[in-house]
């Protein structure tokens, strides 16, 4: 039930995921004419109803995307990488103009503490958060007032979920997993095999055993779970928290921590449990079963994604006018015996994920062409996988 850097990282991905698509548009409000060829003023895209994107937006939207992932800037000549911008930025604006006052509204405190995390977050690296903030010729009200444009277009869409389509997706999950909408809160002390930042061996199995019954023995002795937690945890995300997660869903852990966060009585210091990365020392302190009232927010978010998905495939397309950007190249069909790499390799296929930390919890990283500029990668992605 870790979360390392990479299950840390999820939720701040998840939001920052939909910045990237938005702090473009500061410099699009303003200047009605056309603009010259290759100056901020250059309409590069036209959409419905008097839509419209300048060249000024969509470099902010490069360089933004490039302060919160360098590893993105590769593909910020790819025409692919473009068009897939442009359109993902054509649809936030056009869905955030739909939503109505009282959306907005709602909405809003939901921006201000959306730009806290980011300026937080922005504000941790080095340099600072005006400095990194000057280097992309970005301003502090940029982000406020882009992020709105985000959070108005996902409320938008939250608020056509029908709650037919929210009780339908739930009873779909929980034929799928019947434990789809378990939730738990658990502690546990996890006595890994490998470092879980540079993945070198610490201990043998029979090593990490023998610590892990040391670790059950004290806390049956009435040991405290905190400290011991601190002590003893090779589970960066938990150890500092004494080995806590709480409301954690069960489904996205590992089989072994899965079956053990499920199973064990309440309030007991399990034997040691083994998975991939060790044997864990658990107690499961609460475990229910969200009911659909419970998950309808979550159910909601996850369902106004699939329409926005919808949007794009369906509606976006019919409303686009004109576009300047380059076009990207036809892939041509693969050969019945396609030749290898120059020089007999393999040629590479994306960026290789590093290992990361030790999790029972799977966070799979994207390679940066999956959605580009849509899906950030994890800090640190997790090897684990159910």
């Amino acid at each position: 039930m870790q979360h390392n850097k990479s299950g840390w990282a999820k939720s701040k991905w998840l939001l920052l995921a939909v910045l990237v698509l938005v702090l473009a548009v500061a410099s699009g409000c303003g200047k009605k004419d056309e603009g010259k060829a290759g100056t901020p003023e250059e309409v590069i895209a036209t959409y419905k109803d008097g839509g419209k994107v300048t060249r000024g937006e969509f470099d902010k939207l490069l360089s933004f995307n490039r302060l919160l992932y360098p590893e993105y800037a590769q593909f910020e000549t790819d025409p692919a990488y473009q068009q897939s911008m442009l359109e993902q930025f054509i649809m936030l604006k056009v869905l955030s103009g739909r939503a109505s006052d009282d959306v907005k509204k709602e909405a809003d405190k939901q921006v201000t503490d959306q730009v806290t995390q980011l300026k937080t977050f922005v504000g941790a690296q080095e340099g600072g958060l005006e400095k990194k903030l000057k280097d992309a010729k970005l301003e502090e009200k940029d982000i406020e007032d882009l992020l709105r444009l985000s959070v108005y277009s996902t409320s938008y869409l939250e608020k056509q979920v029908t709650d037919d389509e929210i009780k339908a997706e739930y009873e779909k999950a929980k034929k799928a997993d019947p434990n789809a909408y378990d939730v738990a809160t658990v502690r546990h002390i996890l006595i890994g095999l490998n470092d879980p930042n540079t993945n070198k061996e610490l201990r043998t199995k029979e090593e990490a055993l023998k610590r892990a019954k040391e670790v059950q023995q004290k806390l049956k002795n009435g040991g405290d779970f905190d400290a011991l937690a601190k002590e003893y945890s090779d589970d960066p995300g938990s150890k500092d928290k004494g080995g806590k997660y709480e409301n954690a869903k069960v489904g996205q852990w590992v089989a072994g921590f899965k079956k053990a966060a499920l199973e064990l009585p309440l309030n007991t210091i399990s034997d040691p449990v083994e998975t991939d990365y060790g044997y864990h020392v658990m107690k499961v302190e609460s475990r229910k079963t969200e009911t659909v009232e419970d998950a309808k927010k979550d159910l909601a978010s996850n369902l106004a994604q699939v329409k926005m998905q919808e949007f794009v495939t369906k509606e976006l397309p019919g409303l686009i006018e004109t576009n300047k950007l380059p076009k990207p190249t036809p892939t041509p069909a693969p050969s019945a015996n396609p030749s290898p790499a120059p020089g007999g390799s393999t040629a590479p296929s994306g960026t290789e994920a590093p290992t990361g930390s030790p999790s029972p919890q799977t966070t799979p990283t994207p390679a940066p062409t999956d959605v580009p500029g849509a899906t950030p990668p994890a800090a640190s992605p997790s090897p684990a996988a159910k």
